[in-house]
């Protein structure tokens, strides 16, 4: 599904699939709202480990909030699809005041990402990258400059564009929407470019096709959220490879004028096939790195932020977190490299939020920024727009912190010690597998469902981990594990306890 669309006539094939899925959709919004724990006596929330704080905003203003950027002067800078940028004076504050907000420019053509250098404030827009800065120092943009602008628009609704921060070479990533979901009318719509701060224009992997977000892990590898739809058949996270194909075939044209930079058209992929499959067959094609069940985790993933703050927001330092826009929430991502390449598990975080999420931003202080509209397809948050802050309350949930693939299994890392009986229990755990189709048609259900065999569960001696032995692994499937009825040393129930691994490579060991 792509953010804020339109039906096209085309779209209306995927409502009866959508409709099919209503069910889930309740049984998921039931999930969120009884607390974990519920059955053993012990409940507990997620707000008794992580607060969200909404902004008030200027009256009349709408603030569809899709960018965030920290200035050196401590105030946080915030671009609207609106076209304005504000910027919020006190974003620490317990209780946020309207008075906080400054307008710093306005009149942008869909702003929806920035970044800061040298004095300048980066803004990534349907037609450009410009950069904006304040001369005389009243607080509003008064010098404008063009610093790329060597892709196309349409005209079309569904031509966004998102850019990364800066990587260690001084370049932006930008992920550039089709025109529409299934082709590309003007220059690189479809793509990834690299736009670097003194305006140099790389072309940099084809195959995108509704991205949501583009951001960096701590190793400064560069991810993207693309949406289901054509060629995707859920919603998902992926790495950004230069010379790397994604997936989506609809922008290939382009290769005439990027051929200097990546060579030839990859193979043209076939449609009903697997994605493992065809990335056997297609050198190019980078599978994606974690897929996010449609329904179970969200329905349009967006932002991205990773956890730089090196515990201040909790014990997830230096994972992801993803917005969803049509579930309002923030999931986290866990990544590790196999074969060199990226997988990992994907678990919910946090649920609540007011509107649409699309902006996500990791401050240095340790809070995070989430910036929500609902205009377009709507959102569970049910609000036109927010502005909101999620800050950690100092107590640690326990969780499946990190979920690790063996040859043989898996391994999981909790946040707290588990009590050991139980968690060396295997009726604790199930597990169940399934894929996608990689097809021209709009998304895919979940096909090929398998049941492994969970063996044995060994706890280590902190309990902190728990080695599972798993009979009938499945490569390209997305694993999904469940435990039941685990609880902490201290009695704790764990808060999230389903997680969904992507199983692109098996480890050796």
């Amino acid at each position: 599904m792509a953010l804020f669309p339109r039906f096209s006539t085309r779209q209306f094939g995927a409502l009866s699939s959508l409709l099919a899925m209503g069910l889930t959709v309740v049984a998921c919004v039931l999930a969120t709202l009884i607390p974990a724990g519920a059955a053993t006596g012990q409940t507990v929330r997620e707000s008794d480990y992580y607060r969200i704080t909404r902004f008030a905003t200027p009256p009349a203003e709408v603030l569809e909030a899709c960018g965030f950027q920290t200035m050196p002067d401590g105030k946080v800078a915030v671009c609207t699809r609106r076209g304005d940028i504000w910027m919020i004076s006190d974003p620490a504050a317990e209780e946020p005041q309207a008075s906080a907000f400054e307008l710093f420019a306005r009149g942008l053509h869909e702003p929806l990402s920035l970044a800061y250098r040298d004095g300048w404030l980066y803004v990534t827009h349907r037609p450009e990258v410009s950069r904006l800065r304040d001369t005389n120092g009243d607080g509003r943009a008064d010098e404008f400059e063009t610093v790329a602008a060597d892709w196309g628009i349409s005209g079309d609704y569904h031509e966004y564009a998102f850019a990364s921060k800066f990587d260690a070479e001084d370049n932006l990533w930008l992920v550039l929407c089709l025109t529409g979901s299934f082709g590309s009318d003007v220059p690189y719509r479809g793509w990834s470019v690299r736009v670097g701060a003194d305006g140099k224009f790389i072309p940099t992997a084809s195959g995108i096709r509704s991205p949501g977000g583009v951001g960096s892990n701590l190793a400064g590898d560069i991810f993207y959220t693309d949406n289901q739809g054509p060629w995707n058949g859920t919603c998902g996270l992926k790495h950004l490879i230069p010379g790397s194909f994604q997936g989506h075939p609809g922008g290939f044209r382009w290769y005439e004028l990027a051929e200097p930079v990546l060579g030839k058209q990859p193979e043209q992929p076939k449609s009903g096939s697997r994605i493992m499959t065809e990335a056997a067959r297609i050198p190019e094609l980078e599978p994606t790195a974690v897929l996010f069940p449609y329904t179970k985790m969200g329905q349009s993933a967006s932002g991205i932020a990773c956890d730089t703050s090196e515990g201040k927001f909790g014990p997830f330092a230096g994972q992801l977190f993803v917005g969803d826009q049509t579930h309002s929430t923030l999931m986290r991502v866990f990544l590790e490299q196999v074969d060199g390449h990226y997988q990992g598990a994907c678990f919910p975080f946090l649920s609540g939020f007011s509107s649409g999420n699309v902006g996500v931003e990791m401050t240095p202080w340790g809070a995070v920024f989430v910036g929500g509209t609902s205009r377009g397809w709507g959102s569970r948050g049910g609000q036109d727009f927010a502005i909101e802050r999620v800050d950690w309350t100092g107590k640690v949930p326990l969780e499946i912190k990190e979920m690790r693939a063996k040859h043989d299994g898996f391994e999981l890392r909790f946040t707290q010690p588990l009590d050991p009986k139980l968690a060396g229990e295997v009726s604790r755990y199930t597990m169940q597998t399934y894929t996608y189709i990689y097809q021209s048609d709009y998304g895919s259900p979940e096909v090929d469902h398998t049941q492994p065999t969970i063996r044995s569960a060994t706890v280590s001696e902190d309990g902190l981990l728990v080695r599972l032995i798993v009979d009938g692994l499945q490569i390209g499937h997305v694993h999904e594990l469940k435990v039941d009825g685990l609880l902490g040393a201290d009695g704790t129930p764990v808060l999230h306890p389903t997680a969904y691994y992507t199983l692109n490579h098996l480890p050796a060991q």
